[in-house]
């Protein structure tokens, strides 16, 4: 077991990379705004990524086995590690960099280095929803913008109250943001385990105070929400800030929009419950991919700029973040390539 754990360290690394980066996000604007206090916004994000993770990210990490079935531990700690080490340059230059990237970017080095034909419908389907979620999440900020703005012209609510009712809605739309990322970008921090711990055999079934069974991979994906847990309350404050004032100065008010936007786009592509129920009734339904909360959030940021105009939106702290999103997956096709090499070839473990 403890060899077990000692693998699983770079997923956890990655979890920790995860919280300090794109988990934040979902908060960004609220702490960026001064509404909800850091600790406040670290403590239910952290608690809701844990169950979102272990109640509903089975669904998304399907996607990521398509990409490649990792079935050796040390080839799934390396390409972890290649990815988690991706992130953590981006976290350091205080960038909103996507974890999903970094995953990704790190499969494709060990296809290339294991010579494992490429799954181009998986990536397609991935890359797809680099482009197509943070569009989907302007649009969603957008009308809820024009919405509120309606409703607020027509409802008068004294400022106190006024008050009173974003701070509650802020918690409550972080609230189910964080669930929805747990549920979504849990897949790119243990996923690439999944295949591997079930062919070594370590692990088995465990009960939870006798009311429910946890599977082998909501225990990885337990480990690793605690890990993203850790790296909220550790290392997120800085990128919450260039999220939340940096690109756009937002208000109370639109800080919540821009949350729920980017929560309901996190949840449609990780709900396998909606994605059934809509192909079920013979309706087109959202792929169960890890999508970039990251870029989603970034997204709505620029969908309620947009929609006063577009006037204040930071254009070259923008082009930082876009060339970060550019750079992540490159870095770690390259770094998981030669760290293959280097754990196969001078530490001799089998990673392929």
């Amino acid at each position: 077991m403890l060899v077990i754990l000692i693998f699983l360290s770079s997923g956890l690394f990655l979890g920790w990379s995860l919280g300090a980066n794109d988990a934040a996000n979902v908060w960004g604007t609220a702490v960026g705004t001064k509404m909800v206090r850091f600790k406040t916004a670290a403590l239910v994000a952290s608690l809701f990524i844990l169950i979102g993770a272990v109640v509903s990210g089975t669904g998304a990490s399907h996607t990521l086995g398509e990409l490649g079935n990792i079935s050796m531990l040390a080839g799934a700690f390396t390409v972890a590690l290649a990815a988690a080490f991706s992130v953590y340059i981006m976290t350091k230059a205080a960038l909103p960099v996507s974890t999903s990237q970094a995953v990704v970017g790190a499969i494709i080095g060990w296809n290339l280095f294991s010579r494992t034909p490429i799954n181009f419908g998986a990536l397609t389907k991935i890359m797809g929803t680099w482009i197509f979620s943070p569009v989907l999440t302007a649009v969603f900020a957008a009308l809820l913008f024009f919405l509120v703005r309606f409703i607020m012209k027509r409802v008068r609510v004294h400022l106190i109250y006024q008050d009173f009712f974003v701070r509650i809605l802020l918690i409550v739309v972080g609230a189910f943001g964080s669930y929805s990322l747990g549920a979504n970008n849990i897949a790119n921090v243990m996923g690439v385990f999944v295949s591997s711990v079930e062919t070594a055999g370590v692990m088995g079934r465990v009960s939870l105070f006798s009311l429910a069974e946890l599977t082998v991979t909501q225990q990885l994906f337990a480990l690793g929400g605690l890990a993203i847990g850790v790296g909220v309350f550790t290392y997120s404050r800085k990128v919450m800030l260039t999220v939340g004032k940096d690109i756009y100065q937002l208000n109370p008010v639109t800080a919540v929009i821009v949350v729920l936007a980017s929560s309901l786009v996190l949840f449609l592509f990780a709900s396998q419950s909606l994605q059934e129920f809509l192909l079920a009734r013979n309706l087109p339904a959202f792929p169960l991919v890890p999508v970039s909360s990251s870029q989603s959030i970034v997204g709505g940021v620029i969908g309620v700029g947009l929609a006063k105009g577009g006037k204040n939106i930071n254009y070259r702290i923008l082009g930082r973040i876009s060339s970060g999103w550019i750079m992540t997956p490159l870095i770690a096709a390259v770094v998981s390539f030669v760290a293959l090499f280097i754990v196969q070839n001078v530490f001799a473990q089998v990673v392929f």
